[in-house]
Order: structure tokens, then sequence, then C-alpha cells
């Protein structure tokens, strides 16, 4: 059977951005609980500074902690440049991403630096991380529209992946950073993609601003992606990117893969768990489009009515992930 690879984002690109700061302790939990449910790759954080973005100020405790507790997980890291990258290895990092964006606006409104720099700093990042011996992702960021110029040209969408590839980048992930893609430009650009590049070699990140997280995933699909990123309960949201919904989430595409033919190796009970977890965390109701279907399931095997998790009145190592 095809094996859909994902990558949960939720520690990282899904936390940064909230109103409520979880603790290492519940990012730590929470990052069990995916684990607990299959997930075998998970963005953990990011080594961006801490007044940027204060909820990865915690990225150098929490990074030792997960790999320590789950060696076998594949951990990734978001770095910004040379010196992010410095305290990720520091950490312990196996793995490390670097972000670069499509456009010159949004470069200069995320990291005040132009287009030329942003890929020169990221070309630099790579090729260190090599050295160092770590695998390695690019994002390529606002890859269809940019909330600031519009759309984004293809041919510098892929002209700026064949540069992140030829600088070193293991994994090209196609992100769709503000949620605007359809299920036609998925199609005309990883099709235009996979002429350039391997499709093994490439993945995408959709947000779920339109409704069209799920149908664009399936897109995806068809044009031989078999790499994605997700979101657990499709937290989530740009804080640079004005209008960046919540990511496509996990259980979402788990569903839709699981449905057509492809496995992944993911538990849509674990991933509730997860759920149940972060939305005690942030303290919101949390769930992609088929959360009330998965609930209504898990209710009906269980025989009872589900209660909300009290996670949040244990201690860290209470909340260690349920077993099996």
């Amino acid at each position: 059977m095809d094996r859909v690879h994902i990558t949960d984002v939720a520690p990282r690109d899904g936390l940064q951005n909230q109103a409520v700061h979880a603790s290492t302790a519940h990012k730590l939990a929470l990052v069990e609980r995916l684990a607990a449910a299959g997930i075998g790759s998970v963005e953990i954080t990011s080594f961006v500074s801490p007044k940027a973005v204060p909820q990865m100020a915690d990225a150098a405790d929490l990074l030792p902690q997960v790999q320590a507790r789950l060696p076998a997980l594949r951990s990734s890291v978001l770095v910004p440049n040379r010196k992010g990258l410095e305290r990720a290895h520091a950490a312990g990092a196996h793995e490390i991403a670097v972000v670069l964006s499509a456009t010159e606006t949004m470069n200069r409104k995320n990291i005040n630096m132009g287009l030329d720099e942003a890929i020169a700093v990221s070309e630099q990042t790579l090729q260190a991380a090599l050295a160092l011996g770590l695998r390695t992702r690019a994002y390529v960021a606002v890859a269809f529209d940019c909330p600031f110029e519009g759309e984004t040209p293809l041919d510098r969408v892929v002209d700026l992946s064949l540069r992140m590839t030829k600088a070193g980048a293991h994994e090209i992930v196609i992100a769709d950073t503000i949620g605007s893609a359809s299920p036609g430009m998925v199609k005309e650009r990883m099709g235009a993609l996979t002429q350039a590049i391997a499709a093994d070699k490439l993945a995408v990140h959709f947000h779920d601003t339109r409704g069209m997280g799920a149908a664009n995933a399936w897109a995806a699909l068809e044009a031989g992606i078999r790499r994605f990123d997700a979101s657990v309960g499709g937290i989530g949201g740009c804080p640079f990117a004005p209008g960046a919904a919540g990511n496509l989430a996990t259980e979402d595409l788990v569903l839709l893969a699981e449905r057509s033919g492809f496995s992944t190796g993911i538990s849509l009970p674990g991933l509730l768990d997860a759920i149940d977890l972060a939305q005690e965390v942030l303290q919101r109701p949390l769930g992609g489009r088929s959360i009330a279907w998965l609930r209504k399931q898990r209710d009906s095997a269980s025989g009872t009515h589900l209660k909300r998790p009290q996670g949040l009145h244990q201690s860290p190592t209470q909340l260690a992930p349920p077993p099996g």
C-alpha cells in the first residue's frame, strides 16, 4: 500500500501564534501523545529570537527532553540563520529547517531582508548544517500567494526550490502560508515542481484559511506527493502573515489518506487524545473538519460520553501519553 508520510508541526507552527503560552511540560506531553498515535516526524520548536516569538523561548530546554524521551522520533527544528543553527546544534538537533519566503515584501516584513539576501542566508545555513552532519529541510513560503504582492510567480517558486536543493536541502516544503491555494493551483504547481525535482524530495504545507486544505492535499496526492506537513487539531497560523488561519488538521489528512487507499501508520483515536490535551492547554475547542464525526465514532466505540481530559491537573510525569 502506498505510504503517506506526515510531519506534525503543531508544537512549532501550531503553538507559535497562540494567545495562551504552553509550558515546556505541556509541549513535551503533546509531542509524546503525537508519537503514541504513530506520528513518526514532528517539528518540535524553532530557534528564533525569543523577543520575536516568545512562545518558542524554551527551545533549548524542550528539544533535549523530547530526544531523551523519544529517541526514535524524527525531531526537526526551525532555524532562521547561522546563529539559530548554532543554538540548535548546541541543543543536540539532528534535523533543521530553514524558511525562505518567495517574495521581496514578505521577506522584508518577516525578517527585514530582501529576497536576494534571504536566499544567501538560507543557502549558507543549509551548507553549514550539512557540514555538521544534520538532515535538512527548506520551506519555500508564500509559494502560491503573498499577502502583500498577490500571486507568486510559478517560475520563481521552481527556481527557489532548485536553489535550495542545490544548497543541500534533503526535502523541499512548498508552503501555502496564507491558505489561499486551490486544487487547480496545487495541480499546476506540483506538476511543474515534480518535473524539476524528484517527487520524493518534495513536501507540501497547507493552511485551511478558505476551507480547501483537504482538497488541496488530495490534489497534491494526485500529483504524486507523499510528504505532508499537518497540525493536529488544525492549530496554527503564521504570526508574520496577515490572514493566515490554522494549518490543515492532521486528523483530516489521515482520514482522507486512509479512506483513499493510502497508509499512514497513524491512529485517529490517538490523535484525538492529543487534541484533548491541546484543548486543555490552549483553553479553547480544537479540531479539523472531521472532528465531530471522529468524536462520535470514539463515543460509539467506547459506549460512553467522552469527558474532557484532566491533564492540566497532573504533574509533567503524569502527562505521559496513554499506553498503546
